[in-house]
């Protein structure tokens, strides 16, 4: 359920296109990312910033979208924000020292060791106490996962405007929905992976 609340915009999205078309399927994701902004405000009082920022895009390259009745533009949308995405990554690392990637997840792995023991009975344990940053996960690999993160993102860019340019529209559709979302994750999943071995062991 949590799932389908999660990704509700873009299911929508989707399914309003399959109905009428580019164009009522944008309006649609615009209106639900806000009202799932609301719920999730009323609910716990706060709205992540992913939602956010996935709002504030939603409604400035959509409502571009909307207002040009371009169908080729909404498709670039996403090749602007994957690229922006890639260049952020490298600009951040290499000319202000900071890696943006070990930054995401640190904060994933301290949600992951919280969890990890949260059940322990020995609150005041140091395994408990023990946050991500102290992990002794080499500076290179953290530099490492910040450029294939990148370079991910550059690839993903490149292959919307492949999709977009040489496969029919509905085709496009369904990778930004389903495709985008799928390789997402297995990144993910071997960022997690490669990372997997200096995590604590849980006793």
């Amino acid at each position: 359920m949590a799932f389908i609340l999660e990704y509700l915009p873009l299911i929508l999205f989707f399914a309003v296109f399959k109905l009428m078309d580019i164009f009522w399927a944008t309006g649609v994701l615009i209106f639900a990312s806000l009202i799932q902004m609301t719920w999730q405000y009323f609910k716990h009082g706060k709205v992540s910033q992913r939602h956010w920022i996935f709002f504030a895009i939603a409604l400035l390259l959509g409502g571009m979208t909307i207002l040009f009745q371009d169908e080729k533009f909404i498709m670039w949308k996403a090749t602007i924000i994957y690229a922006s995405l890639g260049a952020s990554l490298l600009i951040s690392h290499y000319l202000l020292g900071k890696n943006l990637t070990k930054k995401a997840l640190l904060g994933i792995l301290d949600s992951a060791i919280k969890q990890m023991h949260q059940t322990s009975e020995d609150t005041d344990s140091q395994s408990s106490r023990q946050k991500a940053e102290d992990l002794p996960i080499p500076t290179a690999l953290y530099e490492q996962l910040n450029l294939a993160w990148s370079i991910l993102f550059f690839f993903i860019a490149v292959l919307n405007l492949v999709i977009a340019y040489y496969f029919p529209l509905d085709f496009w559709v369904s990778f930004k929905v389903f495709g985008l979302m799928a390789i997402t994750f297995v990144a993910v999943m071997l960022t997690i992976a490669t990372v997997s071995k200096y995590l604590p062991e849980d006793e």
